[in-house]
């Protein structure tokens, strides 16, 4: 696994979800972080990145967020922040969205940690000074000497 660390403000939070797509394979990427730290907030910049025109709010109340992409695929974005187990998240049937082949972006992973596979890519939210925030990125694809070498580090 590799890690690559952004700093910004919000007002540089657009570029800096561009950059951090240029890191990402389609599947599934983890979103950790306190409460109110801007995984959501996050979420929307990556969305509007892939192209989505759609409304983002948080799934705090409907668990998941579906959101359509200008190239036809679609993007689930879970806030698992109410499951309470397990059971209860294989019983709205999240391993459909699981498996699909569509992004899965997904808030509070630790619910359902038996489901999330090893090559699952995270991001890490945490406030830091004067209203800026630190990204941290874990991938699982080419190092970060090959990324440097094709210009995305």
């Amino acid at each position: 696994m590799n890690t690559v660390v952004f700093t910004y403000n919000l007002d540089e939070i657009e570029a800096v979800a561009v950059k951090v797509l240029s890191f990402l394979e389609k599947g599934m990427v983890l979103f950790q972080g306190d409460m109110g730290s801007g995984k959501t907030t996050f979420v929307s910049a990556l969305l509007k990145s892939l192209g989505s025109s759609d409304s983002v709010s948080s799934p705090t109340f409907s668990i998941v967020n579906e959101y359509n992409l200008s190239n036809g695929s679609k993007v689930f974005h879970f806030d698992l922040y109410r499951i309470e187990s397990l059971e209860e998240a294989l019983n709205f049937g999240i391993e459909d969205y699981l498996n699909s082949n569509h992004w899965q972006f997904i808030e509070w992973p630790d619910r359902i940690k038996e489901l999330i596979p090893n090559n699952a890519q995270s991001i890490t939210i945490e406030h830091t000074e004067n209203n800026k925030r630190s990204l941290k990125l874990t991938i699982n694809k080419q190092s970060l000497t090959e990324l440097n070498a094709m210009g995305k580090f």
